[in-house]
């Protein structure tokens, strides 16, 4: 999202305006679309300020009212899975929540983790033998049958 323009610019908009000028005078004048001007004096009548709106999305979620729940939950079971948790938030709660919305909650609320899936320790490997050291056996082994 775009930033928003100073308080200042907003205030001498709205003042330019109160003054007497032309709405897309004042545009002209402080090099701002008509549109912007037209949105602070609106502003300013509709609430008497001109401070800018919160941008972005201010509500918090669905699953924002499950956050100690789901730290308790945590907290007793020790690891749970993305997929885990979104069943047991259907099945207890009756909650239905996609697997990425879990994982970027659980990241904002600081309980991000991987879980480990079992894996056997792998073999030491042996490095495999050059060609050259293949040929010299096969002629060794040659050699002591002939």
């Amino acid at each position: 999202m775009g930033k928003a323009h100073p308080i200042e610019l907003r205030e001498r908009v709205v003042g330019y305006v109160d003054a007497g000028h032309s709405r897309r005078e004042a545009a002209r004048v402080f090099s701002v679309s008509p549109r912007f001007v037209n949105d602070m004096v609106k502003l300013q009548r509709e609430t008497g300020s001109l401070a800018a709106k919160q941008q972005g999305n201010p509500s918090k979620g669905k699953l924002s009212p499950y956050a100690d729940w789901v730290r308790g939950r945590l907290a007793e079971k020790g690891e749970l899975t993305l997929n885990e948790l979104r069943l047991e938030l259907l099945e207890q709660h009756g909650l239905e929540v996609h697997l990425g919305s879990v994982g970027n909650w659980l990241h904002r609320l600081g309980l991000s983790h991987k879980k480990k899936p079992y894996r056997p320790r792998a073999q030491a490997r042996r490095r495999p033998r050059r060609a050259s050291a293949l040929v010299q056996q096969a002629h060794a082994v040659h050699a002591s049958r002939g």
